[in-house]
């Protein structure tokens, strides 16, 4: 008898293991389109939004074994709202890359789980521990180093051609507002008794973006090589990771994914900075200290708060 994704327990070291893998494969998308910036970046969105939707379309099956689409929420507007937020992330994110470095879209993106606490507060009246609103708080600071650099221009590093790096942070940050959002609607849905399954809201999201880019897209114009790059990233990139980490979720807690998904920041801008000559500003590492070590601060304290005493 086979054995599905969907019936996957892994070891709580196995489960380390599949997240750091997760978050290796999450950060090769800065430093794979810094090889792409001869094709426009609504092209790149669309063709990854597209092998996104593709490689989900077999993956799913394998996870939720086959027919399971029966079984979504299709009737319930939390489903589609957060494909939206989905789709929102894709587009967003892929278009911030081509207008500022690699560090500094990825260091905005961070402040998702922050974001996220903070929503939750004001719509759905979830308590904040005083260390999460530290860590807002200094977060804040720390995006508002970048920001202020970027709009004074200095100290921004290595930028892409024809950037923009102010208008680059204001596109990056929809992703981790859109997180936010998605993440408090399916905390709603649930409380209603609406089993929110958000792998396939990311194949519906990834299906919007690719719908919504297209027409800014064409005539598509990308060569070969760089059309089977991002179809690599589709996959490898987007669809792997996304169902390892559900799967790896099942055992772990979740302040544990959140530190480790930390790891996608560091490794996205090693890489940019070993293969792509991307040297992050004096701005960029001091704002983005601030910004990782409220994170990793807040998710200790919590942790250690929560444990049992013995």
């Amino acid at each position: 008898m086979s054995l599905r994704l969907s019936d996957l327990r892994l070891s709580h070291g196995q489960a380390i293991v599949a997240m750091v893998a997760c978050t290796l494969m999450w950060s090769s998308a800065g430093v794979v389109s810094r090889q792409l910036q001869a094709t426009e970046g609504f092209e790149m969105t669309f063709w990854r939004s597209l092998f996104c939707a593709l490689s989900l379309l077999v993956i799913l099956p394998l996870v939720q074994g086959p027919g399971a689409w029966r079984t979504w929420p299709w009737r319930h507007g939390a489903f589609w709202l957060s494909g939206v937020c989905w789709s929102v992330m894709f587009t967003a994110f892929m278009m911030a890359l081509t207008m500022t470095s690699v560090a500094a879209v990825l260091l905005t993106m961070s402040v998702g789980p922050l974001m996220t606490a903070l929503l939750a507060w004001v719509v759905i009246r979830q308590p904040l521990p005083l260390r999460t609103w530290g860590a807002i708080v200094a977060a804040g600071v720390g995006i508002g180093w970048i920001f202020g650099a970027q709009l004074a221009g200095q100290g921004q590093g290595a930028m892409p051609a024809g950037a923009n790096p102010l208008l680059g942070l204001m596109v990056g940050l929809l992703v981790p507002l859109a997180g936010a959002v998605m993440w408090t609607i399916a905390q709603r849905a649930q409380a209603r008794g609406v089993q929110m399954d958000l792998v396939p809201s990311v194949m519906l999201g990834a299906v919007m973006s690719a719908l919504a880019t297209l027409p800014l897209a064409w005539p598509l114009t990308a060569p070969s090589g760089n059309v089977a790059w991002l179809g690599l990233l589709g996959l490898v990139q987007l669809a792997i990771p996304c169902s390892l980490a559900v799967v790896a979720a099942r055992t772990l807690k979740a302040p544990e994914v959140s530190l480790l998904a930390l790891l996608e920041v560091l490794f996205g801008i090693l890489w940019a900075w070993a293969f792509a000559g991307e040297t992050p500003g004096q701005a960029v590492i001091w704002g983005g200290s601030l910004v990782l070590g409220a994170l990793v601060a807040n998710e200790l304290l919590g942790r250690s708060q929560t444990a049992p005493s013995t």
